[in-house]
């Protein structure tokens, strides 16, 4: 009995999220961008739970203070702003908005993809047309028009970054429907009468998790990545509020005399996006099947 446990949990024999997750554990790069990203996303949203922090509170006074001065590790701003708290507060806005934007992306794109998947023919020409249309504007470029449209601000960049990412979402969930509803099972199930809802959301959208979930990580590291450029431009978040890229913004005018005030959000930003994106790469390939079967 223990050996047949033993055996039941080994990857050769398990489902195939159940391998990617001993590919992934198996992985050192997987695991160590894991570590920053959670890491990062820690300091992010339960710094400010345990320990009180205001990353607004200005002393004019202490402006400008260098990394480890008067109890400041990273520094100050042009406002004396402690330069350690503003980016714990700015990685929660960016992280947040990123996820946001990604939901967006998802669950837009997915469903259309879904339905062009399944359903086909016209409805499937009509909505690829459309998506073809929005892949030939480049994503920073849509997402301008899109702020011009709605104005500046964080709650319209995260709206106009989703939208950005939905063709990703539904060119690929619509080829993974496209090569999962001739299955002898969706026939099946086709064929005792189940409705089409059934069939798209019992049958083929549990299919199109894994590329989904690999769309969706390297989804966040471009939208976070976006957010950051825009508020960079003035687009996105707003003064006094502290994201990365408005961050930079602030510094550039005190590139010579404060370092610290461009080199620690740009080294935040860096990091989690390089994080995001190796663990996205180790995500796609440990749920390639074609990989997993070479490999294991």
């Amino acid at each position: 009995m223990a050996s047949s446990t033993r055996r039941s949990a080994r990857p050769d024999v398990a489902g195939p999220y159940r391998r990617a997750w001993w590919r992934l554990r198996a992985d050192r790069v997987a695991r160590a961008s894991a570590a920053v990203f959670l890491a990062m996303a820690v300091a992010a949203y339960l710094v400010p739970l345990v320990v009180a922090i205001d990353p607004y509170q200005q002393s004019l006074r202490n402006s400008l203070l260098p990394p480890g001065s008067e109890g400041h590790p990273l520094g100050t701003d042009h406002f004396g702003r402690d330069v350690l708290l503003r980016l714990i507060d700015g990685g929660r806005v960016s992280l947040g908005v990123g996820l946001i934007a990604v939901v967006i992306s998802a669950i837009a794109g997915g469903l259309i993809g879904l339905f062009a998947g399944h359903f086909g023919g016209w409805l499937d020409r009509i909505l690829m047309r459309i998506i073809d249309v929005k892949l030939a504007f480049p994503g920073i470029l849509l997402s301008l028009v899109i702020i011009t449209v709605l104005g500046a601000g964080l709650e319209k960049v995260m709206v106009a970054v989703g939208i950005g990412g939905i063709p990703r979402f539904a060119r690929v969930v619509r080829a993974s429907v496209l090569n999962t509803r001739g299955e002898l099972y969706v026939e099946a199930a086709r064929a005792v009468g189940a409705s089409d809802r059934r069939i798209m959301f019992a049958h083929l959208l549990p299919q199109t998790l894994g590329p989904a979930i690999t769309i969706a990580t390297f989804g966040l590291a471009t939208a976070i990545l976006s957010i950051a450029s825009l508020s960079f431009l003035g687009l996105g978040a707003q003064p006094p509020t502290a994201e990365w890229g408005l961050m930079l913004a602030e510094a550039r005018k005190y590139l010579r005399t404060a370092w610290w005030l461009a080199v620690f959000p740009g080294v935040a930003i860096m990091l989690l996006v390089l994080s995001v994106n190796l663990l996205g790469d180790a995500i796609r390939d440990a749920l390639d099947p074609r990989i997993s079967s070479t490999a294991d």
